[in-house]
């Protein structure tokens, strides 16, 4: 493949960086990094990126275009959910195939992508959107009568990976979950980011069911599904923690097919046409809930659960489908395979973990990566953003896949200390 061009958005604490980088490398793509770091330090990270402001897409897309010239790119692709409006924008001054910027605003939008997916006539939760500022136990008086009824979900309009998202099943936990998402949300890396979105939430009624994963991608406004991933462990609350995800799906045809539909539908209803596709949905007796269409791939090293004919990897085939090749032909491997996101069972400082060596030697499990960085402050989930690390198994069958994570996750020992109060 002659060497072209992609630039590759994303903030400076992206996993999938390095994996994005092996996939070039192999492929002879040259990726152009644009990300959110300070523009001035000289390159502090070795790798020429453009220095760029998710909060400023107007003067970042302009960054851009400066800093790549006469030299345009072949693609562009973002990493993680902040950067999809930049890349929309930046799509669209190259005149490259891309997601409309609205689209792209609207997919990391809780409350506009409820409404556009309400509006297109498929399956909602009954939802409302309030401001921070409102007294909780007005809240549970005047405005949610008659509009949710509990046990409802109350969560942040754009925060991912589930963090900040709680349950609430009464009115007392009501009022004691909307007062701890609103110390999230004025916390100083959610204000950092500077985005008005983060003033007000979302509540809607809770539905129950099983909880699916899609991911694939759409090329001019055609759907097409890479994996329906499966999610075992209960996501029923008070949190919403995502531990395993596998594939093949054990839901039958039928299922998948509506899934599919479903997810395509909704990619239709937000306006999102061209490039990587990840939902999550809820499926119960009255049919498939569409709860998020983000317009990036799946987050983290999940990708590594992923793996093409060819042994390529997810993001050689985005890489393809960005500088306009045909992946239609590139389809999931056969055998089943899972990631472990490993979940952070308490607060504390991190001070090691026991059992690797043992986890991997667990029959079916490819590998064990920790993450988390030794000293460093563990939150769990619904303030925490990230994981102890991942655990990745193939097998014959989703359930020896899911029989193998569980097995090494249970040989592993994390040493979390007790953090210490400093009292001025």
């Amino acid at each position: 493949m002659n060497e072209c061009t992609v630039v590759l958005v994303a903030t400076t604490t992206g996993y999938q960086i390095r994996s994005f980088g092996e996939a070039a490398e192999k492929l002879g793509v040259r990726l152009i990094f644009a990300s959110d770091r300070c523009d001035q330090l000289d390159d502090p990270w070795w790798d020429a990126a453009i220095p760029v402001r998710f909060h400023e897409p107007d003067r970042s897309t302009e960054a851009v275009v400066s800093a790549l010239g006469q030299a345009p790119p072949r693609g562009v692709l973002a990493v993680g959910d902040r950067p999809t409006l930049l890349v929309a924008r930046i799509a669209e001054r190259f005149e490259l195939p891309g997601n409309p910027p609205g689209a792209a605003a609207a997919s990391r939008n809780k409350l506009a992508s409820r409404q556009a997916i309400h509006d297109a006539g498929l399956l909602t939760p009954s939802y409302h959107v309030v401001s921070l500022e409102e007294d909780a136990r007005v809240l549970v008086g005047t405005v949610l009568a008659g509009i949710v009824t509990f046990p409802v979900v109350i969560k942040p309009l754009a925060l991912s990976g589930s963090r900040g998202v709680m349950r609430a099943d009464d009115a007392e936990e009501f009022v004691s979950r909307f007062e701890r998402l609103r110390a999230l949300l004025q916390s100083p890396d959610v204000r950092g980011e500077r985005d008005a979105v983060h003033d007000g939430a979302l509540i809607e009624s809770f539905i129950p069911g099983r909880e699916f994963a899609v991911e694939g991608v759409l090329t001019r406004g055609a759907f097409t599904p890479f994996a329906i991933f499966d999610k075992p462990d209960p996501l029923d609350g008070p949190f919403f923690e995502e531990t395993i995800y596998l594939t093949p799906s054990r839901a039958d045809e039928r299922e998948q097919q509506a899934i599919v539909d479903a997810v395509a539908a909704a990619t239709r209803a937000l306006g999102l046409w061209h490039g990587p596709v990840h939902a999550e949905c809820r499926v119960n007796d009255a049919g498939v809930y569409v709860l998020e269409v983000a317009a990036r791939p799946i987050g983290g090293l999940c990708s590594k659960a992923l793996r093409f004919n060819s042994r390529a990897s997810l993001e050689e085939v985005l890489l393809r489908h960005a500088i306009g090749e045909d992946v239609s032909g590139f389809v999931r491997e056969a055998s089943a395979s899972g990631v472990m996101m490993i979940p952070i069972p308490k607060r504390g400082i991190f001070r090691g973990v026991d059992g690797v060596d043992e986890a991997r030697a667990v029959d079916g499990v490819e590998d064990v990566s920790i993450t988390a960085k030794p000293d460093a402050l563990l939150l769990p989930l619904p303030e925490g953003r990230s994981y102890l690390g991942f655990i990745f198994a193939r097998g014959d069958r989703p359930e020896t896949a899911e029989l193998a994570i569980r097995e090494a996750h249970a040989r592993l020992r994390f040493a979390i200390e007790r953090e210490v109060a400093i009292v001025p």
